[in-house]
C-alpha cells in the first residue's frame, strides 16, 4: 500500500519537538521570556565589550557629569594647601599655574570696572605695585560682574580699561564668579581660608585678600578698605622696613 502522508501540522509539531530536544536551554523550563530590545549591562572600562551609550541617554548623563564637575572643583579646593595649588586663565584664556609665584606676596583682588570704588582702588593698587613690586609684591585682579553688574565688559576691554585709566601693570586674569554655585576654585579656598564678619561670601567689588610668600591667606580686607592702608602688613610680609 502506499505510505500515507502525514497531515501538515503533525509534521510541524514533530519538528518543534525535534528542535525542543537539541535546545541546551530546553531543559529550563522557567526562562524568562526573551525581548527583542537590548539590555545594557556594565563592563569594565576599556572592555571590548563595553556598550556604547546612544545619544538617547545623553540628557541623563550630562547633569550627572556637570554634578561631578562641581564636586571635583569643590574638592580641590578643599583639599588645596595654598594658593600655588591652583590653576587660573589669564585674560587671554591661557593657564596660569600659580606655583609661579612662590616666594611672593600677592594682594588679590575681585575688580570692577563701573563701581563707585572703581577710582581710588585701581589708582591705590597700581601706587603700591609700583613702590613694591620690585621687592617680590604682586597684585592678582579677578574681574567679576556679580555686583550690580559693574563689570559687563569683556576681557579684553577690561584690560584695556585698567591698563589705559591706571596705568595697571599687574596680571588681570578671566572673569570669574566669586559666590554662588560657579565660584571660582580659588575663590573657594579664599573664602574658606579667612571668612568676612557676616560669613564667607563676598560682600562687593574689591574685596581683598593678603596671601604670604608660601601661599597662605593671612588677611582679608572689605571692599572699602583702602589699598594703601593695607601698606605696613605687606612690608610686613616682604620684610622690609
Amino acid at each position: 500500500m502506499p505510505s500515507r502522508t502525514a497531515p501538515p501540522f503533525i509534521s510541524r509539531l514533530r519538528l518543534l519537538r525535534t528542535a525542543a530536544a537539541l535546545s541546551p536551554s530546553s531543559s529550563s523550563s522557567s526562562a524568562p521570556p526573551q525581548h527583542s530590545h537590548r539590555i545594557l549591562r556594565a563592563s569594565p572600562v576599556g572592555s571590548p565589550h563595553s556598550p556604547r551609550v546612544s545619544a538617547a541617554v545623553s540628557p541623563l548623563v550630562r547633569p550627572v557629569a556637570a554634578g561631578f564637575a562641581l564636586f571635583s572643583m569643590a574638592t580641590a579646593a578643599s583639599s588645596a594647601a595654598s594658593v600655588h595649588d591652583f590653576t587660573v586663565k589669564d585674560a587671554s584664556g591661557k593657564d596660569v599655574d600659580l606655583s609661579t609665584y612662590k616666594g611672593k606676596v600677592l594682594l588679590i583682588v575681585n575688580v570692577a570696572s563701573q563701581c563707585g570704588l572703581t577710582n581710588s582702588n585701581y589708582t591705590e593698587l597700581s601706587q603700591l605695585y609700583e613702590k613694591y613690586k620690585d621687592q617680590g609684591f604682586e597684585i592678582l585682579a579677578f574681574p567679576c560682574n556679580q555686583f550690580g553688574g559693574q563689570e559687563p565688559g569683556t576681557n579684553e576691554e577690561i584690560v584695556q580699561f585698567a591698563c589705559t585709566r591706571f596705568k595697571a601693570e599687574y596680571p588681570i586674569f578671566d572673569k570669574v564668579d566669586v559666590n554662588g554655585d560657579n565660584t571660582a576654585p580659588i575663590y573657594k579656598f579664599l573664602k574658606s581660608s579667612k571668612g568676612g564678619l557676616f560669613g564667607d561670601n563676598i560682600k562687593w567689588n574689591f574685596s581683598k585678600f593678603l596671601v604670604d610668600k608660601e601661599g597662605s591667606v593671612v588677611e582679608r580686607y572689605a571692599p572699602t578698605t583702602s589699598p594703601l592702608s593695607m601698606e605696613k602688613d605687606i612690608k610686613k610680609l616682604l620684610g622690609s622696613s
